[in-house]
């Protein structure tokens, strides 16, 4: 027992160390999640300096939070870690599916394919958002191009039929993504009726006007 002091010290010296990486780590994630959040309300208002000050400060955020990934593997591959990232993935590729812009890689991010995959899967949601948000504008076009955008990522999550241990829970997502697809492309059926419907109506009181006079 003559080294068990320096033993017990040790181990104090580790957890302490451990501790303040946590509590940085945790910070980091929170404010990571914020940024994304805001850069993607920012997206959807089509405020491209505000989204890009965002995402560029998220990462940034990205690159502190991987410097963990070696030696402190336990707390970069921890839950409130790899939601932050996930996020980040989700917002970084509304980005750029949103503004026509080439999809951004995991590796581009920096994220596990894991993450990626359930960024992508929360994209879908965001797709819809702004379907919904131009179909009020009448930009049917846009609208398709996102719907079809929706279904690649649909058509994609399905082949990913791995256990959840290994992909984190993406099954879930995948149903869901799977809802809101087919949701978003009844909404926009509907909205396709009534515009050919007010078309067929403006039409019809055209003609009956003329035939007034």
């Amino acid at each position: 027992m003559e080294n068990f002091d320096d033993i017990i010290e040790r181990i104090h010296i580790s957890l302490e160390d451990r501790t303040k990486v946590r509590d940085v780590a945790l910070q980091q994630t929170r404010l990571l999640t914020r940024h994304c959040a805001n850069a993607i309300r920012a997206v959807h208002r089509d405020d491209c300096k505000v989204a890009h000050d965002h995402l560029e400060d998220a990462q940034a955020l990205v690159v502190e939070l991987n410097k963990n990934k070696t030696d402190y593997s336990d707390l970069f591959y921890a839950g409130y870690t790899q939601d932050a990232l996930k996020e980040y993935a989700e917002a970084m590729i509304t980005h750029a599916l949103i503004n026509k812009e080439p999809l951004p890689t995991p590796e581009e991010l920096d994220v596990e394919y894991a993450t990626y995959l359930k960024g992508l899967a929360e994209t879908a949601g965001e797709l819809r958002r702004r379907c919904l948000d131009i179909l009020r504008h009448n930009d049917i076009e846009e609208a398709e191009r996102l719907l079809g955008i929706m279904d690649e990522i649909y058509a994609v999550l399905v082949t990913m039929d791995y256990p959840s241990a290994i992909t984190g829970g993406l099954r879930r997502l995948t149903d869901i993504v799977r809802g809101v697809t087919e949701r978003t492309r009844g909404d926009m059926t509907m909205s396709l009726r009534q515009e050919r419907l007010e078309k067929r109506l403006q039409a019809f009181e055209k003609q009956f006007a003329e035939n007034l006079d």
